[in-house]
């Protein structure tokens, strides 16, 4: 393999991790612990990991031995910077209690543990992906461990390979997967610990445990240095509009991160459009207004910041698209014998007159995206939706009456971008590097403990690395019961902007100033090597909900 003078420097980070860490440790009770919501349930679904105490680890008062371990490990989901920290902290953390302890990596995810497909993960090989980014060294996977079919067949290998844990790198649905096993193993006393780690660029797996998910802070970096390439170059040209959507579909934690770092004219906050009811016509209004405002002081450019899920929280569309899988699901045969052409008119005349008023509104093509590309449940599929796309062409729709009624009077260009793959395989950031590392490292530390069920969990991140508080948490503790594909679940629940939160409230006081002003800041690259106030900074949003 081929490396850049970056990758080769960089394998020979040496990571920052929690002062409890080095060597021995210990694990501490704390308290015992409730899920967030829906008690009754979890715990009845989870009699044997629930209510467990929350774990902190200790520097250890006299050495003990233990004995050699087999452990595995699965890579779950999108890819995020750091999930190759994570293994290499899991890897010293398990040959720290035994050297003759061994790691096995399934292959390709979840899917890797069912069908029996693993490598063992030896020292040549974790020393050549220290502090890389991706998911290569064993590649990620999207099968959903949730039939105890699948329990059963991914036991064999672990029990031919004589695993007796095993760690889930993964977002908020592949640690309540994660959990699910570890009840499983447990009911049946499989002789198999199952531990999880935090994993998701978009930043909705968190709670006061978990500080935040691993990847979000390399990802925002990351998105925020192109933004402010792009507002420079925005602040040159000074003729375009750029509409930019970013990763996020379920929470708008990296656009309001994004907006924090680099100060566009405007931010969309998915959570806030949901709060106020907005209608898709309200937020285009919004926009409009801003531009209208900036072009009557001579600036006919700006930028835009969309997070990717916005569609899926304006109420009015939340009502349309669920009135259109519901028509189509019913009416797909006679759908699909309609002209192209009259396709449209054919969904306008079958709609109610709230949600036809709505659809017939829709550019053309966003109107073809709802009713054509659907997923195998015969939804749509709102991540595939141009949304940069269908804001800047009804804005400028708006802004073409407002010119006739002589509301505006400046010039209205666009360019569209879309921000996603860019951030999720970059080299993590030294935080992430850190970050990744401790929770693998952290993870050796609870099976060492015998602990599943447990989340690893490195606190207090926004102080020096030695500082940082590492332990873990019952992943029962986070779950709450949602309604999934027509039936009750226990779920981890997902953390979304919070409109009483610090972040945000910083942000509600500047977007006003950043609307009218070019206040513009160019984060530049990630830094990797310089002084500690440039290359160790956590995120904003971080800083702000510790208070700093």
């Amino acid at each position: 393999m081929t490396k850049s003078a970056l990758q080769i420097a960089r394998a020979a980070y040496q990571p920052k991790v929690p002062a409890a860490l080095k060597g021995q440790v210990t694990a501490v009770d704390g308290a015992y612990t409730q899920s967030v919501a829906d008690q009754d349930e979890i715990k009845k679904l989870f009699p044997n990991t629930y209510g467990m105490p929350i774990i902190t680890f200790e520097k250890a008062k006299e050495a003990v031995s233990y004995p050699a371990i087999n452990v595995g490990v699965i890579l779950s989901g999108g890819q995020a910077p750091g999930g190759h920290n994570v293994i290499a902290g899991l890897f010293d953390g398990v040959k720290a209690i035994n050297k003759d302890s061994r790691l096995f990596g399934f292959i390709l995810g979840p899917g890797g543990l069912v069908d029996h497909k693993y490598m063992e993960l030896t020292a040549d090989i974790i020393d050549e992906y220290r502090n890389t980014g991706g998911f290569d060294m064993i590649g990620s996977g999207r099968t959903k461990l949730e039939e105890t079919a699948q329990f059963d067949k991914g036991l064999e290998i672990l029990k031919q390979l004589e695993i007796k844990a095993l760690v889930i790198i993964g977002g908020d649905d592949s640690n309540t997967n994660a959990c699910v096993l570890a009840e499983y193993y447990k009911a049946n006393n499989a002789g198999v610990q199952v531990i999880g780690c935090p994993k998701t660029i978009d930043g909705d797996l968190k709670n006061e445990q978990i500080e935040t998910s691993f990847g979000f802070d390399t990802a925002c970096k990351v998105y925020s240095e192109v933004i402010g390439n792009i507002q420079r170059d925005c602040n040159s040209a000074r003729k375009y509009w750029h509409f930019i959507k970013l990763m996020g579909r379920s929470a708008s934690h990296i656009a309001l991160e994004c907006a924090l770092q680099t100060h566009p004219n405007v931010c969309i906050i998915s959570e806030e459009v949901e709060a106020k009811n907005l209608s898709l016509d309200d937020v285009v209004t919004q926009i409009a207004t801003v531009v209208a405002q900036r072009a009557a002081d001579g600036n006919n450019f700006g930028t835009v910041l969309i997070p990717e899920g916005l569609i899926e929280f304006i109420p009015a569309m939340k009502k349309l698209i669920a009135e259109l899988n519901d028509f189509l699901a019913k009416n797909e045969a006679e759908f699909k014998l309609i002209k192209r052409s009259e396709q449209r008119n054919y969904i306008v005349s079958k709609l109610t007159k709230e949600n036809s008023a709505l659809y017939a509104s829709l550019p053309e093509g966003v109107a073809r995206q709802l009713t054509l590309d659907r997923d195998p449940h015969g939804n749509v599929q709102v991540s595939l939706i141009e949304t940069e796309k269908l804001l800047a062409e009804m804005v400028g729709t708006k802004l073409a009456q407002w010119k006739k009624e002589g509301k505006f009077v400046g010039k209205f260009a666009t360019q569209v971008h879309f921000f996603g793959y860019e951030g999720r395989c970059a080299a993590p950031s030294n935080y992430d590097a850190d970050y990744c590392y401790s929770l693998g490292y952290t993870a050796s530390c609870l099976i060492a403990a015998g602990k599943t069920g447990y989340m690893s969990s490195v606190r207090n991140t926004t102080a020096s690395a030695d500082k940082w508080i590492a332990g873990g948490i019952p992943v029962t503790m986070m779950m709450n019961m949602e309604r999934r594909h027509g039936e009750m679940k226990p779920v981890i629940q997902k953390a979304l902007v919070k409109l009483d939160g610090a972040p945000f409230k910083a942000f509600v006081a500047k977007r006003d100033e950043w609307a009218k002003k070019t206040d513009y800041v160019y984060p530049g690259p990630i830094q990797y090597f310089g002084p500690t106030e440039v290359c160790d900074q956590p995120t904003k949003t971080l800083l702000l909900e510790q208070g700093k």
